[in-house]
């Protein structure tokens, strides 16, 4: 049986603010360091290729340890872990910010992302916890803007901080926000426990497993070399992923239980979240690529010209809630996908005489229409799950959205490689992004008819209540 009591106004105002200062904190961490690599391999004397370890090393440790924040939240409570999280995250980015060698670096990286995997996850199902399904999706749209502001952020922040200041900065910057998160949490944020837990220990192996050799794969997808190791990792993968179907089958009290898939609206989010962000996930990365690659621009020039997608996902917060009341999940969520697909192909039209500037408008409506995207995907993959599905289904959809954001990357890199040795490019490297934008676009697109599997009537239950 899981702790439920009902919250005062003070703090359902603050829980939505917690946790968008964890999202805040974690995406602009896991993208700020992108512009900076070259900085801190020239400090660290280290080859730039090689500091590729300081990105895998974090998203391993958020794909490994992820599965256990569902367990660890209804054992300790949801106060303590986050606490725990947000100070390990912080104390992590404080020994990043003091790493003499490259090895320094992986293991304070692999701190850092032993707090992000409890960090959001936590916060994302206290939050759930606490608000009623009509009242959760304007305190889950609220949250969700850092997700959308981070990722645009960080390149622009992390540009100008080694340009101006020193690489130490991009990680001595998460240290006041993480203490403002736990001053807050202290105050604010509740401490749900569950009275019945069972930890599966082996599921969990087995699905860390699954993830770290899946998250392998797609680590040396973005940059192959020979297929063949990384085809064996992949499958290999996805093999443990088969063993776990069969470990969980069996009964007891696996850590992802096989009938949260049984509930429609949870199965189709998590499949709509892998595909959609496929093609989503690759562009915050392939147009600033573009523009420093192709156009021969500064990263703080390539930054400035993706930063009006950070402002219009805020006026996409302010109507996804009247969208949904309006058109339903399962029209919004399709047409919007058509329209993120079709934008993206737009990315593909200009040439390389063509001024910096047409991108902007196309990066800004897509801003707008990317907020409502994750608001609805994240709020129809819980609207249907019972309480005592609230951990694990969370947990899930976490894990889901971190290996879908990196498998999204990997493939935009795969793709533009693939049609960098192709003759259809005919020497010119801007050819190789357009067709990689059209080809991402295309699969964008297609990808919406995930949703045709909504019900008409699915999330009325989540409907907000009128101010």
């Amino acid at each position: 049986m899981t702790e439920t009591n009902p919250q005062p106004n003070s703090v359902k105002k603050i829980l939505p603010l917690i946790l968008a200062t964890a999202i805040f904190m974690q995406m602009l961490d896991s993208t700020i360091l992108n512009t900076s690599l070259p900085s801190i391999a020239k400090d660290l004397n280290e080859s730039p290729l090689n500091m590729q370890n300081a990105i895998i090393s974090y998203v391993l440790t958020l794909a490994v340890f992820m599965p256990a924040s569902g367990f660890l939240a209804d054992r300790f409570g949801t106060k303590k872990v986050f606490i725990f999280s947000l100070v390990l995250f912080s104390l992590g980015s404080l020994f990043c910010s003091m790493s003499q060698n490259l090895t320094h670096l992986v293991i304070s990286r692999v701190i850092q992302g032993v707090g992000g995997s409890l960090m959001t996850p936590v916060g994302k199902l206290a939050l759930i916890k606490t608000f009623d399904k009509n009242e959760l999706l304007k305190a889950m749209n609220f949250a969700i803007i850092p997700a959308l502001i981070g990722p645009v952020l960080g390149p622009l922040v992390g540009g100008y901080m080694v340009d101006y200041l020193s690489w130490h900065w991009i990680f001595l910057i998460n240290i006041p926000i993480g203490v403002l998160g736990i001053i807050l949490g202290l105050k604010y944020m509740p401490n749900y426990k569950s009275t019945d837990v069972d930890f599966d220990l082996k599921g969990f192996l087995i699905f860390a497993a699954a993830s770290l050799l899946l998250s392998i794969s797609l680590e040396l997808f973005g940059d192959m070399q020979n297929i063949s190791p990384v085809l064996f990792v992949f499958i290999l993968g996805f093999l443990f992923l088969y063993y776990y179907y069969r470990h969980a089958r069996r009964g007891g009290n696996p850590i992802f239980p096989l009938d949260l898939f049984q509930v429609r609206t949870f199965r189709v989010g998590i499949v709509g979240n892998m595909a959609t962000r496929l093609g989503i996930s690759s562009v915050p990365l392939l147009l600033p690529l573009m523009i420093q690659i192709a156009y021969k621009q500064s990263a703080v020039t390539s930054g400035w010209i993706i930063a009006p997608m950070a402002l219009t996902a805020i006026f996409g917060k302010s109507s996804v809630i009247k969208i949904l009341d309006r058109y339903g999940y399962r029209q919004t969520l399709m047409v919007n996908t058509f329209i993120i697909g079709t934008l993206i192909c737009l990315l593909a039209i200009p040439n390389i005489h063509t001024s910096l500037y047409w991108f902007v408008p196309i990066i800004a409506i897509l801003g707008f229409f990317n907020s409502i995207q994750f608001t609805s995907m994240n709020t129809i993959s819980i609207a249907d799950l019972r309480n005592f599905q609230t951990s694990s289904g969370n947990s899930l959809i976490s894990v889901n959205q971190q290996l879908a954001i990196g498998f999204g990357i990997a493939f935009g890199l795969i793709v533009l490689k693939l049609f960098e040795n192709s003759d259809l490019i005919e020497g010119e490297m801007h050819n190789a992004f357009r067709y990689t934008f059209l080809t991402i676009g295309i699969l964008t697109i297609i990808s919406g008819f995930v949703f045709r599997r909504l019900h008409i009537s699915d999330g009325k239950n989540m409907k907000s209540k009128e101010d």
